[in-house]
């Protein structure tokens, strides 16, 4: 019996019509632990963004732009139909549970996988249809499904940080205002990591531990597996005012609270497992009125250690990625080089930093007609050779104790066309134009957007990925509440926040190109019009010029070339050997 019937049996013994497996964690992580790939177990599909719906007799999954090549090849012959999301010609998840259940079905979703936001939406899209939350089915139908994550946590040094749990609790006091009567729930892991300073590897590439936190000030409340976590580790936790409890003892937290207090809640953050815990204790609910979270919105923004924490990282990553360059540059051609072959040299260079800690997420190594699948990544099966001709996309990071850094660089080997010319220098002008930019305080990132698609837009072309995502430190690489696209975010961009910028070109059967910095919002100057911001290149590494066409170049965007490949330089080439050095000074001279 294959997996979708196996839950198909599940649903009929539970008078169930349909089911909904989303691809989060009870914690609304992007990237889930072994644990949680319960949709990628029922579809096979690997990509980090889908959600699948079952019914008796149909199975589809929808998914993004990023995934869209990716999902079409692995959910062949799967009994399970792709749905493009953003397609105007694509039915949402409720319209197609409309469309093949009748009035009376019930649809069922695991109560720890929908956030209260979640779950009031679909309620109304899907009436007059009923919608049950209930407990996970996969306890019961995989049958060796993998364990928690054991993996150890540990608390980060505050020369990392830049400051204490107890002044990090005092920031979040200050934020919610009046905290005597009131009680905040955390859920989400990266937002446990940066308030306890801990940091663990139960998630790959993002250093989380698995927990639940509660702030009753001024005590907190931590539920994570305590083997998890040193004595010197636990001792230094309470004295910072941490109680600490199992994690499965989460569904009893009340009785560690003042049940006269009311209880904070994030309706994005909170699943109606935990809202539910609520309501049957009958505490007094309030939902937090900053959407993405006071913790979300004080995390986004640096404070001076962690700049200068993620400068460091910026110079260990530049460093690791010139060694790599020459290393290929000298290779290709003469010894087979894979796309898995990238991958490991790349992690073998970063790995020599003492502070580093892992990869910030899987390292794309796609080459010639691979790189047009944003979100690629080689395997055993789809590892090709890359040969001395076309274009090869480098998106990779790493995470170290002192920031994370994401990169990407577009190499191409051989005699580029026209075309590949043309395509690689409007991306170019894009990430330029976007770094160039200067506006005015209160700036949301969609109204940046455009900078950076402009100059392929100007000849019909586009991507459908966003522009820049924020980017935590020595935390998840994917962090909000910031970002730069096209879809409308309210929130604003602010001085400390670091952000992406990788604007790209996808064209399938052909190539991809993607380059992209990490960019730092600071002030620019303040007039009588008010303040305004722009952004400083953090980014070190040399951007390739071979399929560049300087005849599309603006004077502005040539010295800002310059410029950057001045400072990448001047910061790189200090730790570089001579052969190294004469190496950099010629892919940043001036063009």
């Amino acid at each position: 019996m294959n997996n979708i019937e196996k839950l198909r049996d599940y649903m009929r013994k539970e008078k169930i019509d349909a089911f909904i497996i989303p691809s989060n964690d009870p914690h609304f992580s992007e990237y889930v632990a072994d644990y949680w790939k319960c949709r990628e177990w029922i579809s096979g599909f690997t990509g980090s963004a889908a959600t699948v719906a079952v019914t008796c007799k149909k199975a589809a999954l929808w998914t993004d732009s990023r995934y869209f090549l990716q999902a079409e090849n692995q959910l062949e012959r799967s009994g399970i139909d792709l749905k493009k999301i953003g397609l105007d010609e694509t039915e949402t998840i409720t319209e197609w549970l409309h469309n093949n259940l009748n009035a009376e079905a019930k649809t069922g979703i695991d109560e720890k996988l929908f956030s209260l936001t979640e779950y009031e939406d679909l309620q109304n899209q899907l009436l007059p249809l009923q919608l049950v939350s209930m407990s996970d089915p996969f306890v019961e139908i995989w049958e060796d499904r993998p364990k928690m994550p054991q993996n150890k946590a540990f608390l980060l040094s505050a020369r990392f940080c830049g400051k204490t749990i107890t002044e990090k609790l005092k920031d979040i006091e200050t934020a919610l205002g009046n905290t005597k009567d009131t009680v905040y729930i955390i859920s989400a892991l990266d937002e446990i990591a940066w308030l306890f300073n801990l940091r663990g590897s139960d998630i790959d590439y993002n250093p989380t531990a698995i927990a639940y936190a509660i702030i009753d000030f001024p005590c907190l409340h931590l539920f994570i597996d305590t083997k998890k976590i040193s004595p010197a580790d636990k001792k230094n936790l309470i004295a910072n005012n941490v109680q600490l409890h199992e994690y499965n003892d989460f569904v009893n937290f009340p009785k560690y609270i003042d049940n006269k207090k009311t209880v904070i809640i994030n309706q994005k953050k909170t699943s109606i497992y935990v809202y539910n815990i609520l309501q049957k204790n009958n505490l007094k609910i309030q939902i937090e009125t900053k959407p993405n979270g006071i913790i979300s919105s004080l995390k986004s923004i640096k404070n001076n250690t962690e700049i200068s924490g993620f400068r460091q990282a910026m110079i260990a990553d530049g460093i690791a990625l010139t060694k790599f360059f020459i290393w290929i540059e000298k290779n290709i051609g003469k010894t087979k080089i894979t796309e898995l072959d990238v991958s490991a040299k790349l992690h073998e260079l970063r790995a020599k930093n003492r502070l580093f800690a892992g990869e910030s997420f899987e390292t794309i190594a796609a080459y010639a007609e691979h790189g047009a699948i944003v979100h690629y990544e080689p395997t055993k099966e789809s590892n090709i050779e890359i040969k001395n001709q076309g274009f090869l996309l480098i998106d990779s990071g790493g995470q170290y104790l002192n920031g994370t850094t994401d990169i990407t660089r577009t190499l191409h080997f051989g005699k580029p066309s026209a075309a590949e010319k043309t395509d690689y220098t409007l991306v170019l002008k894009g990430n330029l134009a976007l770094s160039m930019a200067k506006f005015p305080k209160g700036t949301r990132g969609a109204q940046l957007d455009m900078l950076a698609r402009q100059p392929l837009c100007s000849i019909g072309k586009n991507y459908r990925h966003g522009t820049g995502h924020g980017v935590g430190h020595f935390l998840n690489v994917h962090e909000g509440p910031q970002s730069i696209r096209m879809n409308e975010n309210p929130v604003t961009l602010e001085y400390g926040m670091i952000t992406s910028n990788e604007p790209g070109i996808y064209l399938t059967g052909k190539y991809g190109i993607r380059i992209e910095n990490l960019i730092l919002c600071k002030p620019y100057k303040t007039t009588d019009f008010g303040e305004f911001m722009q952004f400083e290149i953090i980014s070190l590494a040399p951007i390739d010029t071979k399929a560049l066409d300087k005849k599309l170049l603006t004077k502005d965007e040539i010295n800002m070339l310059n410029k950057y490949h001045e400072n990448v330089y001047k910061k790189l080439s200090p730790h570089l050997n001579a052969q190294e050095k004469k190496w950099l000074k010629k892919k940043t001279q001036k063009i």
